[in-house]
């Protein structure tokens, strides 16, 4: 009895070799199956020369199997098993078994999957061509020679018969369980690797996220304190090493930046962020950066600009010089004497396209030809013996690959191997300014040498500002930078200590650290929104915070957040947020500063208290009218419309007419489909900026997937949801514009949710199609069905039932008979429909048939508005002109 188990347990084991599990076990199935087959001929009296070939078989296969598997030769044991099938077994059996009216066709088939599952490589196809020969040729021979054949009586033909069905049926039933089997168990292996590699990956990016959050809350304090040594007077040399101080500081943040991006990008959660920037002040940022590190090292930092570059472009800045400093510093690491040399050049194009051109040369070791396509590789180092003394991560030059492909731009080099390199980095941008940047002066843009004096942009005495921190280090320092501005300041250690001082205490600011243990600054910040008796309840919050990147920067303002500064933060970054956001009266400008306004800075400045509490959105396939989507604020996302020409935003980039035009081409098709989760994750984001929750209302997900889609995007958001209405067109618009009333009036979401839910039984939508042509095109019907419909002036009438589009009935006939009769159908019940509004969602009508079709409705029900609407092309993809629809509520 134990033997069996332990064939079992030997086919399970996944670590054994499939090829060799496979061949054994249908190969042992097979040599089972003959022999119950065996057994069965002496039962039914077979002849004494069938019995011994089956005999001779048998017994070689029990020999065969065991013997191929233990010297691991299981494809000769393969070769050899079919050959014997095919010009032992089958002949045999064909010939002993009345040929083609007997029962070897069945087992000619069941050769064809054994050889497939156990043979493998080119003796697969060899063998297989064998086969069929063996077949062709025992039919040929029975064809000529009868006399070959051996026949049964029919009692005997019936047992073979049933015999061999069921022998075949159960080794069809075991290989195919056994493939099944295997499948499963990769597929789960696969999906356990898979979710392995993306927690692995979101550890990774939470390790990197975490440890440039722990270096930047000491380096807060670090550069903080260093600036306010330097206002302070004291000797140069002391100056002269708090600047080093300070450009160290900044270097060690450009690493962690380097560190948190490349995780970025490995995780594809990159972006981009196109701005206007001032060109002359990035440049002399990046070489007051850098010149003292050239300086200690003795070379000569040259800057050639060309004058015609506009003095304002639009691009990400951040990322720009993040490429020019990671280039930059490169040349000085592997550059022991001679000179860095950093040269811009603009080129116009059209409009205001300038194609902006960085070149970094140095005199230092080159690079070998064969390390240059290693060059852009994360963690790779070329010539490593060599340079083995050279600090560095090897993340610089990649990062700088990545940043420029991401923009558009390239990255060329040209090096000579102990005589210098040549970076060439090409970026596209837009001129966001005529002027040009003329002749750069750089040692009047930057001291190099001394420090500066500090000059307070303004005083504010009567302000009181709250700053909210568990690091005591973080709290002195912003005490400190604000500290010649006047403002009255207070801390809080924890979010809870934050809530006793907003509890008794009105402040007209409150700078907010994130990550603090209990009660988080996000926690705290909507605690201190909805706080009962709580006297800073509008006060404008700032989220000071050691988490930094653009993602972060969109979390915190759909958090409700109204600005954003990333430690370390300096003080002219500290005073220009404080004056952005402090109540104008409290303001008093030192000499003439001037202050920024909120509205230049960003929307998200001002917009706190203009949110709206809940935002109704819905897709464009809703079929309302412009004048009623804007004067609801109603926000709609665009479905798409894919042709062999491109995808098309649905009413923005493509219209009906467009799209009817484009299609009268009968080899042209289209096909509508719903916007993706990052699309969705995109809009949501942004109305977030003017809503606190969202309400999303969907066409049914019986027949569009934009439901699933949007819900999978709003798992991002804690404040948007997602409902299917359950219907489609000025269907779905109806419902929206319910929404939009109850918005209106305050409701919360949940209640606005729940009489959404109740409506979809009210709400009437049908439509009448045309041409059912369309329908076929769309893929809706069959092509055969759709030219009897229009040999026969057949209209079918579309009827939406729980979610899906059916065929309530048809009209023949005339076009205007039929549309008569499709209305008399759609408002037979006038007692029952809420007559204060009618949508009539058309495709092609013209004004004449339109104006026939209203006086056909109100001969019917008195609707008090009637809306014509020409229906969005997602929509007349799979209608097609002529057709139209009526929706309305009922009571």
């Amino acid at each position: 009895m134990r033997m069996p188990h332990r064939l079992i347990d030997w086919l399970n084991d996944s670590s054994r070799d499939l090829a060799i599990r496979s061949f054994a076990l249908n190969s042992i199935t097979a040599a089972f199956t003959l022999t119950v087959i065996f057994l069965w001929d002496i039962f039914i009296g077979e002849s004494a020369a069938k019995l011994a070939m089956l005999a001779v078989t048998i017994l070689a296969m029990y020999i065969v199997i065991p013997l191929a598997v233990r010297i691991h030769q299981v494809q000769l044991g393969a070769v050899l098993m079919s050959l014997a099938i095919i010009f032992l077994v089958l002949p045999v059996e064909f010939f002993t078994g009345d040929g083609v009216y007997g029962c070897t066709p069945i087992w000619y088939s069941y050769a064809f999957l054994y050889i497939g599952l156990v043979v493998t490589g080119r003796k697969k196809y060899v063998i297989l061509g064998l086969l069929p020969v063996s077949a062709v040729t025992c039919y040929l021979i029975a064809y000529l020679h009868p006399e070959f054949l051996t026949t049964h009586d029919m009692r005997t033909a019936y047992l073979d018969s049933i015999a061999s069905l069921i022998g075949v049926g159960f080794l069809l039933f075991i290989s195919i369980s056994f493939l099944v089997r295997i499948y499963d168990r990769e597929r789960i292996l696969a999906r356990k690797q898979r979710e392995e590699i993306e927690e692995l990956n979101r550890s990774q990016s939470r390790f990197f996220s975490s440890m440039s959050h722990e270096i930047r809350t000491p380096i807060n304090t670090i550069i903080g304190l260093n600036e306010m040594i330097l206002r302070e007077e004291i000797s140069d040399e002391v100056a002269e090493d708090a600047t080093n101080i300070r450009s160290a500081g900044k270097l060690l943040l450009h690493l962690i930046n380097d560190i948190l991006d490349m995780s970025k990008f490995e995780a594809g959660q990159m972006k981009i962020n196109p701005v206007p920037y001032d060109v002359g002040a990035m440049l002399s940022d990046i070489v007051g950066l850098l010149w003292l590190r050239a300086r200690e090292k003795g070379l000569e930092f040259r800057v050639d600009v060309d004058p015609s570059t506009p003095s304002r472009l639009v691009g990400d800045e951040v990322r720009i010089r993040q490429i020019l400093i990671n280039v930059l510093t490169n040349a000085i690491k592997y550059t022991v004497e001679g000179s860095i040399t950093l040269s811009l050049q603009a080129v116009r194009e059209q409009g205001d396209q300038v194609r902006m051109i960085y070149t970094v040369s140095d005199t230092g070791m080159g690079i070998k030809k064969e390390n240059i396509p290693y060059l852009f590789s994360a963690f790779k180092r070329v010539d490593e013996e060599k340079n083995r003394y050279i600090e560095g991560t090897g993340l610089g030059l990649a990062i700088v690959k990545q940043f420029a492909d991401l923009m558009g731009g390239s990255v060329k080099v040209n090096s000579v191997y102990l005589q210098g390199s040549t970076f060439v980095i090409e970026i596209p941008q837009k001129a966001a300014s005529d002027e040009a940047l003329g002749e750069v002066k750089f040692e009047s843009k930057h001291d190099f040498g001394n420090r500066t004096s500090y000059h307070k942009t303004f005083e504010a005495p009567d302000a009181r500002i709250l700053a909210v921190d568990d690091n005591e280090a973080n709290l002195m320092v912003v005490r400190k930078l604000l500290r010649d501005t006047r403002i009255q300041i207070d801390t809080a250690k924890s979010g809870e200590e934050a809530l006793t001082h907003t509890l008794t205490s009105r402040y007209d600011l409150i700078f907010m650290d994130h990550l603090m243990p209990e009660m988080d600054g996000v926690e705290c910040l909507h605690a201190m929104r909805v706080q009962a008796g709580g006297m800073c309840r509008e006060s404008r919050v700032v989220a000071l915070t050691a988490n930094a990147g653009s993602d972060n920067q969109e979390f915190y303002a759909r958090e409700g957040f109204d600005g954003y500064l990333v430690k370390p933060v300096n003080g002219e970054e500290l005073e220009n947020e404080v004056m952005r956001l402090l109540p104008r009266e409290l303001i008093h400008l030192s000499d003439e500063v001037v202050r920024p306004e909120a509205e230049e800075v960003g929307a998200r400045a001002s917009d706190h208290r203009k949110r709206i509490p809940v935002m109704i959105t819905t897709d464009s396939v809703c079929d309302l009218p412009r004048y009623l989507i804007d004067d609801r604020r109603v926000r709609v996302m665009p479905y798409q419309v894919r042709t062999k020409d491109g995808v098309f935003q649905d009413g923005i980039e493509l219209s009906q007419r467009g799209l009817l035009a484009y299609l009268r081409d009968p080899e042209r098709r289209a096909t509508s489909q719903c916007p993706q989760v990052r699309d969705y994750e995109s809009f949501f984001g942004g109305v977030l900026l003017e809503a606190n929750d969202i309400i999303h209302i969907s066409m049914t997900d019986l027949v569009s997937e934009g439901f699933a889609t949007a819900a999978e995007a709003a798992r991002t958001f804690n404040n948007v949801t997602v409902v299917d209405s359950g219907h489609l067109s000025a269907g779905l618009g109806m419902i929206v514009l319910e929404a939009v009333r109850l918005a209106g009036e305050g409701q919360s979401p949940e209640r606005i949710i729940a009489h959404i839910n109740s409506m979809e039984k009210r709400v009437h939508t049908s439509f009448i199609i045309d041409d059912s042509m369309w329908l076929a095109r769309a893929g809706r019907i069959n092509p055969m069905v759709s030219r009897i419909a229009q040999a026969f002036l057949l209209r079918p009438i579309l009827k939406l039932k729980k979610g899906r589009m059916t065929v309530s009935r048809i009209c023949i006939g005339e076009q205007e008979h039929s549309y008569k009769r499709y209305i008399g159908y759609a408002l037979a019940v006038p007692g029952e429909i809420d007559t204060r509004r009618i949508f009539i969602v058309h495709v092609g009508l013209q004004e004449k048939m339109q104006e026939r079709i209203r006086e056909e409705v109100l001969k019917k029900v008195p609707f008090e508005t009637v809306i014509f609407q020409k229906a969005s092309p997602a929509i007349a993809i799979n209608c097609g002109p002529g057709s139209f629809g009526l929706l309305f509520m009922t009571k």
